[in-house]
């Protein structure tokens, strides 16, 4: 039998669905959390933060608008089960074959993960029309939208050698690297470069630092060096002021 949890109460977004974005975490936390009370910030209080911990993740990534609409305060999340993995296989720019719907059969790339509820998008596959711009006076516009699929049931990658739908399983060659092997041919398929690609650069390599970057020369210097004074002590030394005055006693009654 096997264990399912569900998604919903996952507090986090998972490591392969905000590559792309390449957005720090505290900023994605930030985005996301719903923070209803807080006990003041006084040792007279233990504290206690009541937020909101279950969220509903979509295709809508969770560090905008839409995704707060989803999860909008007292808006009550649909509980969905997901089969855990143990070991994430899809990258983007994968080719998938899909393995259900009306593409069944046909070949892609993947375009975007969405690790919290094992979805892949694949480029111009499992396609519906979606209406944008409807009003009582304009139809609106009818463009094609993918949908996600489920890499447990829906897709599974192709085998580069044959260009043949297979089963993968990680490995570790010789060297010690761990790759993904075909389970029917045994060959390895490589992970793509393209996922490497993220919203500010097409390969690490290639990205230039801009004037606002801290480069590495300014991380490997050290230019605090921790003293045991207080902010107004060390202005004091730098300006040379000495301090001789003598404070009055106080009662404390």
């Amino acid at each position: 039998m096997r264990i399912k949890k569900p998604y919903s109460c996952l507090q986090h977004v998972a490591e392969w669905s905000k590559k792309y974005a390449n957005l720090p975490d505290r900023y994605i936390k930030r985005s996301m959390e719903q923070i209803y009370f807080k006990t003041p910030n006084d040792p007279r209080y233990l504290p206690r933060t009541l937020q909101r911990t279950k969220w509903q993740f979509t295709t809508h990534r969770p560090w905008t608008r839409e995704f707060y609409f989803d999860n909008a305060p007292g808006k009550t999340v649909p509980v969905h089960y997901i089969e855990p993995i143990k070991e994430w296989s899809f990258f983007r720019g994968d080719r998938v074959e899909v393995l259900k719907g009306r593409d069944k059969g046909k070949q892609g790339l993947v375009q975007m993960i969405i690790q919290e509820r094992n979805w892949v998008i694949v480029e111009g596959l499992n396609t519906k029309l979606v209406s944008m711009g409807k009003t009582k006076k304009f139809p609106g516009i009818y463009v094609l939208e993918e949908q996600p699929l489920l890499v447990t049931t829906d897709v599974a990658l192709v085998d580069p050698s044959d260009m043949q739908a297979t089963k993968v399983q990680w490995r570790y060659t010789e060297e010690g690297e761990k790759v993904r092997v075909s389970t029917r041919t045994g060959r390895i398929i490589p992970i793509p470069l393209s996922n490497l690609e993220t919203m500010d650069y097409k390969h690490p390599n290639l990205y230039r630092e801009q004037s606002k970057d801290t480069t590495k020369d300014n991380v490997e210097k050290i230019t605090f060096k921790p003293i045991l004074k207080t902010f107004e002590m060390d202005i004091m030394d730098k300006m040379n002021i000495k301090e001789d005055r003598v404070p009055k006693k106080t009662y404390w009654y």
